[in-house]
């Protein structure tokens, strides 16, 4: 993981996504998931290409599990996207890096047209 993805925890998740300024995509992961490995460099590359107004998290599942439950997550990975707090956006498994580079464009665009 680069110095641009936070890492995400059950205890800062109100602070870091539903009151973050800007979309945020979270990569529910889990160390032991190969496609959650194999989309790992992909969340890095986004998270550095990633405009000012977006963040990029990852939280782990299996340290977290709150979370995931929360959000009825049974698979992963789960990507989901959230503005002003709520999931906006959710893909699960090991997606092309295009299709999560056109859903933070998409909701980035969004927020920008104001």
């Amino acid at each position: 993981m680069n110095d641009k993805v936070r890492e995400l925890t059950a205890a800062g998740w109100d602070r870091d996504v539903l009151q973050a300024q800007g979309p945020v995509l979270v990569d529910l992961w889990a160390a032991w998931c190969p496609p959650c490995r194999k989309m790992g460099p992909i969340v890095d590359e986004l998270a550095r290409i990633a405009g000012d107004g977006v963040t990029v998290g990852k939280l782990d599942v299996d340290q977290h599990p709150e979370v995931a439950e929360r959000y009825g997550v049974r698979s992963i990975p789960t990507f989901l996207v959230f503005r002003d707090g709520q999931v906006v956006e959710r893909r699960v498994g090991a997606v092309p890096r295009e299709e999560l580079e056109a859903l933070l464009a998409a909701h980035q665009d969004a927020v920008a047209a104001g």
